[in-house]
């Protein structure tokens, strides 16, 4: 399935480390319209829970895939059908509107339409809603739920003639006002239920600190984190106990997926060698509770260096002492024989 491994590509644009607030959830779709030429569109639509892929859309011919054994269950079959129906008639209908209006402004192939859809549960029992569509990876025009009215993003032709069209068909802004306020929120309660255990859970953070040298008055000290689930984390450095701000010298990396659907991170601090001062990452996750892992950076003094210098000084001494001592044994046996010979 293509599907999963293009979310992990949007993962990584994702800005931040930490978490949204306890109790926080989104159901979020996914469409891409990859038009090559007038005859050949390729589609593909998936949709996560948070960072789980749950469902994709299916082109040809026109299916919901499953890709939880929740999710399913979640639903009534009639309601399957129902979805599938509509999001393959929304797909079809936005493939014929936006073909139409690339070909009376002569927009050149290839381009990308990119959908971005869903709703975003709060703690306080609020949501947001929201539907956003991209050209070639710019915002293009957007859907005020609220307003069911449909805004340009961009300020060109083809986005002024998009909005036009889209705010033309009525029943086309008051399907997706209905799937916003309504379907979206109604079918993330019933996600959540079904997938708790999915949601839940958690995997420990495994932190290391260790030190890389660009230069001899530069000390870049390395915190690696991985192996953590879910994705929300916090990762800071100490110096001498007190936080350290955010800054030219601090660099912490977006939290990047890894293969057994955990993640990792890294966060790099700059610091002079021998400066004086003590420093330690502190890692807090929602799997270690109230607790956080605090791994300190030890000081590499010069005695470990210097004392494998002198041990491998030593070896050598000692190699060297026991080839003059075999040398001089050698010549004292050879010097034996012919002494022996000469005399017989």
């Amino acid at each position: 399935m293509q599907h999963p491994h293009l979310f992990l590509f949007l993962l990584l644009l994702l800005p931040g480390t930490w978490a949204d607030p306890e109790g926080s959830y989104k159901l979020h779709i996914f469409k891409s319209l990859a038009f090559y030429n007038t005859s050949y569109v390729d589609a593909a639509g998936w949709a996560t829970l948070e960072d789980i892929v749950f469902a994709a859309l299916q082109k040809d011919p026109w299916n919901i895939l499953y890709l939880q054994p929740w999710v399913y269950p979640a639903l009534p079959a009639a309601e399957w059908e129902n979805l599938k129906n509509l999001f393959g008639l929304y797909v079809q209908n936005l493939i014929l509107f936006l073909s139409g209006d690339a070909k009376l402004y002569q927009t050149p192939y290839p381009f990308v339409f990119q959908v971005t859809a869903g709703c975003d549960l709060y703690p306080n029992g609020s949501y947001t809603k929201f539907y956003r569509l991209a050209y070639n990876a710019h915002n293009f025009v957007s859907f005020n739920v609220e307003n069911s009215r449909w805004e340009r993003q961009q300020e060109s032709e083809l986005a002024a003639q998009v909005e036009k069209q889209f705010n033309t068909f009525i029943g086309f802004s008051e399907t997706a006002q209905h799937l916003l306020n309504v379907t979206c929120v109604d079918h993330m309660k019933k996600f959540i239920e079904y997938g708790r255990t999915a949601l839940e859970r958690q995997e420990l953070p495994v932190a290391t600190v260790f030190a890389r040298t660009p230069s001899p008055d530069q000390l870049l000290l390395v915190c690696r984190v991985t192996g953590f689930y879910p994705r929300s984390i916090s990762v800071a450095w100490l110096q001498d106990g007190q936080e350290v701000p955010p800054g030219p010298a601090l660099n912490t990396s977006t939290v990047l997926p890894n293969a057994d659907l955990t993640y990792q991170l890294r966060s790099i601090l700059a610091v002079a060698p021998r400066d004086g001062h003590s420093y330690a990452c502190r890692v807090r996750h929602r799997s270690l509770g109230t607790r956080s892992l605090l791994i300190p950076w030890e000081h590499r003094s010069a005695a470990p260096t210097v004392g494998i210098a002198i041990a491998v000084l030593l070896l050598v001494a000692a190699a060297s002492a026991g080839g003059v001592w075999w040398w001089k044994r050698r010549k004292g046996d050879e010097a034996t024989r012919e002494t022996r010979e000469f005399s017989i």
